[in-house]
């Protein structure tokens, strides 16, 4: 049985944390389908990240990609605060409260513009409600902290 070939520098975004693209199966899709820890990482597993401003308010109701640059923002400031950033998330779920396709589409392209290079694996939803009223948009990381090795 041949070696599986070594993995593509490209996919490595941090130390802690190797995505993993099953580029036989799934060659157009644009997240890594795994990903793989170092052992020696401690995880920070965040609550959702809501779309809410400073005073607790959900920012513009109705408009999926306001919300979701806010839950980016959101994320990246929980992130900050337990050390990590978004290049060390391992795995994201992204809510979108809606069964339109389109609103899906639009905030999975803020929060895959927001990971930029480092397209962790990830699993978007349409749900029916989210937990603020006007919310339409949550998402949930998964990040790695520590050194590999």
């Amino acid at each position: 049985m041949a070696s599986p070939p070594p993995p593509d520098p490209s996919s490595r975004s941090s130390p802690r944390v190797r995505l993993v693209s099953a580029r036989d199966q799934l060659a157009n899709t644009p997240y890594a389908y795994a990903a793989v820890v170092a052992a020696t990482a401690e995880l920070v597993v965040t609550a959702g990240a809501c779309p809410l401003d400073a005073a607790g308010r959900v920012v513009a109701p109705g408009d999926v990609i306001a919300q979701a640059r806010q839950v980016m923002a959101n994320l990246e400031t929980a992130l900050a605060a337990a050390g990590a950033r978004l290049n060390d998330v391992v795995k994201t779920t992204v809510y979108v409260a809606s069964s339109e396709r389109r609103d899906l589409t639009a905030a999975w392209q803020v929060v895959s513009s927001a990971l930029g290079s480092h397209a962790a694996p990830s699993t978007l939803l349409g749900v029916a409600v989210l937990g603020f009223p006007g919310q339409l948009v949550e998402v949930e990381a998964v990040a790695a902290l520590g050194t590999a090795g």
